[in-house]
């Protein structure tokens, strides 16, 4: 005979009253600044990035790598530098995963938008097909 051990936890469980929160794929981190200040505080991390124009157009999605000096600051400084002046806009997230995030990330901004962001048509990559639901 194998004895059971009951968990009064497992009885007691309602699993009505769990709430399940809707999952976005989407970076919905803050939009900031491209100023040098704002750079200067990011940190050497592995992770995504976006770049949009002051209005809000996002023009670039990228990564910092393992290969990517000093990490997200260093990829979002040499974004900075190509803009030579121009106003815009980052957000970024640290992520383990760049390279599938960065995919994903271009996968949702298809499927929203139809079309890569300005700067990534310029490098057109594989881009797989992403079905939103909801």
């Amino acid at each position: 005979m194998v004895a059971t051990r009951s968990t009064p936890h497992a009885a007691s469980l309602d699993v009505t009253r769990v709430q399940s929160r809707f999952v976005t794929p989407r970076l919905e981190k803050p939009w900031r600044p491209l100023t040098a200040e704002a750079v200067r505080a990011l940190t050497a991390q592995l992770g995504v990035y976006q770049i949009a124009e002051p209005d809000g157009e996002m023009v670039r999605i990228g990564f910092a790598g393992g290969k990517s000096r000093f990490g997200l600051r260093g990829e979002i400084e040499r974004e900075l530098e190509t803009r030579a002046g121009r106003p815009g806009l980052f957000r970024c997230e640290v992520n383990m995963q760049y390279t599938s995030r960065y995919q994903e990330l271009l996968m949702v901004h298809l499927a929203d938008h139809g079309r890569l962001p300005r700067e990534n048509r310029e490098r057109p990559e594989t881009v797989g097909r992403l079905t939103l639901g909801g």
